[in-house]
């Protein structure tokens, strides 16, 4: 299977088998200053931009296999053209970006062309003699160049409804490039996005206006255009356009931190606009047909002028289309597809708020590569949240969608188009047997799996002989199943249900609950839909060991590469951070990955290409065979683990989850040994 090294990810499709015929890199809003450590910005932040522009291209040249270019969406400098430190900031920039060793084609912005033309704009906008100075810096400002069949194109977005020669002259460019492509695939590049939200939402800073957004929107839309990239706004955004992808992209440098309203809790560094985490850049993978594009998080690092090049840390990185991981999930209990007004808090958004929608939650589940989600059947009921199953569920993503005593009506055209899968009916015996005509109908309407999730009344674990825990408590338990499987095969008979849920408690042992459910879904011929919950039996007490959590992903994952009956789904894909079972997940409260999903995004980078594998308890953990491979999955004490790891052939990988690192046996020995004895250690070995 072809594997990138760096970042580490799959090029081969592990389901077509297709592989990329080039890549390329997008950067955008790197603001470099004139000088390290200052910058006209009094934002503290500002003044590391060099610093971590530095990193970045630094890690791009080290890329492996190397990009065929770098594509630049605007801002490249922070001082504006009139500024005397405009050419200061140039020079530094190009020094910056010199490890490059592939070509790198910029677009203007608005602080290397000047604003857009409006009248409340706060700083100069563009203009001819802008223009001249950028060109002089940097070339055309608007041109394209054909690769490998596709047409790319940069577009100065300032341009547009300035009322300057060159606004026509661009525009009949344009569009003489798009309809003259012929059967070239074409990819737009530009600093300002034609929209945020909506197409027809408000001018507002972070857009183009009216009437030269529709004009691009409409070339966006042409059936040629594959991909749109834009800038400006620092924060990730993702829509379609006709039939291009649409994306918007994270700054290097800084957050836009008037939208750290998303967050429920209190935004990072310097209000938010330091909060690193969200920082980064994309590597596109372009294939036959279609592309892939990779969110690469930097997490803010840094590289001064005088350090040594830093050796690429392992960076996984996955994508939905590139993942054969379609039966691990989480389930979206908090919103995922919110819109909200974001508060006008002065500097350029002084004159009423803006809507906005936090595609946070979406990015995180495209790095994993997640590829299911149990949603409630209010999702499905609201058609923003169902567009963005949609969009999902065009990379392979797929739904469980889930009810209280009946699903709601859909057809199969419905449910194919947002990726649903599976129902999940949680009800007692009792409103089962009301509604089994209905869910009968259900099944054969929607062309989906029903599952039938038991609600227990009256359950002994809501008592611990001092506290009674009041709460609701849904799905089989492995320990009752003898005593239900006559009902259970009646209602399989009946074709009332296809499966059930099997609830598995944080407390409980994963790899042996996981083969026995494995071992009943093969007698039974049934689906299960195992509920893998992440709290604790006490509902006021908060459970947050990231560690045993990423432990429980990595061995669902192996687990469900042992039967293609069972689907497993963490309960909650975002931390519960107040209410009732506080408990860490994927995310935190501010949407940035945790341990789990950084595990989740290594196992599916490292694993996608097995189909099937044989699975069996091992000592610590998990070991599976597969064509002359054997996969283990260990978790404990690093003491513990070293006599394994000995009896590995020398030839072994040996990959550290939690660390990060990827050894040899004998170098993953001796990274071990300097670990604190009882310290926790997650590996997968293949050999």
């Amino acid at each position: 299977m072809l594997t990138a090294k760096h970042p580490i990810r799959l090029l081969e499709n592990p389901a077509t088998g297709a592989k990329p015929l080039f890549s390329f890199v997008v950067v955008a809003d790197t603001h470099v200053n004139e000088a390290d450590g200052v910058s006209s910005s009094p934002c503290e932040t500002n003044r590391l931009a060099n610093d971590r522009a530095r990193f970045v291209f630094h890690d791009i040249s080290a890329m492996d296999p190397p990009p065929a270019f770098v594509l630049h969406l605007g801002d490249i400098v922070h001082p504006v053209p009139s500024l005397p430190t405009f050419a200061q900031a140039v020079e530094c920039f190009k020094e910056i970006a010199s490890p490059l060793q592939v070509p790198l084609h910029v677009a203007p912005g608005n602080h290397d062309v000047g604003d857009k033309k409006i009248d409340w704009m706060p700083a100069d906008q563009v203009c001819d003699d802008y223009l001249a100075t950028y060109r002089e810096a940097f070339g055309p400002d608007f041109y394209c160049f054909d690769h490998q069949g596709t047409r790319f194109i940069a577009i100065n977005s300032l341009l547009v409804n300035s009322g300057l020669d060159d606004e026509a002259r661009q525009r009949e460019w344009v569009q003489e490039q798009i309809d003259s492509a012929g059967g070239q695939r074409v990819f737009l590049f530009m600093h300002y996005p034609p929209y945020v939200l909506a197409e027809d939402e408000r001018g507002s800073y972070d857009n183009i206006d009216e009437p030269g957004r529709t004009w691009l929107v409409e070339q966006m839309k042409h059936p040629s255009v594959e991909a749109v990239f834009a800038g400006h706004v620092h924060n990730f955004w993702y829509d379609r356009v006709g039939t291009a992808d649409y994306y918007m992209l994270p700054s290097t440098a800084f957050l836009r931190h008037d939208l750290t309203e998303f967050y429920r809790v209190g935004p990072a560094v310097e209000y938010g606009r330091g909060d690193a985490e969200k920082f980064g850049y994309f590597v596109v993978d372009v294939y036959p047909r279609g592309h892939v594009a990779h969110s690469i998080r930097t997490h803010g690092r840094r590289m001064g002028s005088a350090d040594s090049a830093p050796t690429p840390a392992p960076s996984f990185s996955s994508h939905p289309a590139m993942s054969s991981f379609d039966a691990v999930g989480a389930e979206l209990r908090h919103p995922w597809t919110e819109c909200q007004q974001i508060a006008a808090t002065g500097g350029v958004q002084e004159f009423g708020r803006k809507w906005a929608r936090n595609d946070y939650p979406f990015l995180a589940l495209w790095e994993m590569g997640a590829r299911l989600s149990k949603v409630p059947d209010l999702d499905f009921q609201d058609l923003q949240a169902r567009s963005r199953m949609q969009l999902l569920a065009r990379m392979g993503h797929r739904y469980v969608l889930t009810s209280l005593g009946r699903p709601p009506a859909l057809s199969r055209a419905d449910a194919e188009e947002a990726g649903v899968c599976a129902l999940e009916v949680n009800a007692t015996w009792q409103t089962l047997a009301k509604n089994q005509l209905a869910l009968a109908s259900s099944r054969q309407e929607s062309g989906a799996q029903l599952f039938f999730s038991k609600i227990h009344t009256f359950d002994e674990t809501h008592f611990d002989g001092k506290h009674f825990n009041h709460f609701v408590k849904a799905g089989f338990v492995l320990r009752e199943l003898p005593d239900e499987l006559g009902r259970i095969r009646a209602a399989l008979a009946a074709s009332t249900i296809d499966g059930i849920t099997v609830r598995v408690e944080a407390t409980e042992d994963l790899v042996g609950t996981g083969l026995a459910l494995i071992t009943l879904a093969e007698e039974l011929q049934m689906p299960i839909l195992v509920s893998l919950k992440t709290s604790g039996p006490n509902l006021a007490t908060a459970r947050a060991d990231d560690h045993d959590f990423a432990a429980r992903v990595a061995q669902a994952m192996l687990l469900s590469k042992g039967s293609s009956r069972l689907r497993f789904v963490f309960d909650t894909f975002m931390d519960v951070d107040r209410g009732y079972f506080p408990r860490q997940a994927f995310i935190d409260r501010r949407y940035d990955p945790r341990p789990g999903a950084q595990v989740y995004t290594a196992l599916n980078a490292t694993l996608s290409h097995l189909r099937s594998v044989d699975l069996s308890a091992c000592s610590h953990g998990l070991l599976g065979t597969t064509g002359g491979q054997y996969v283990s999955l260990l978790h404990a004490p690093r003491k513990a683990l070293e006599p394994q790891l000995r009896e590995l052939p020398p030839s072994a990988r040996v990959h550290d989850l939690l660390g990060g690192s990827r050894a040899s046996r004998d170098d993953a020995l001796g990274l071990l040994a300097q670990l604190p004895p009882q310290s926790e250690a997650l590996l997968l070995t293949i050999h």
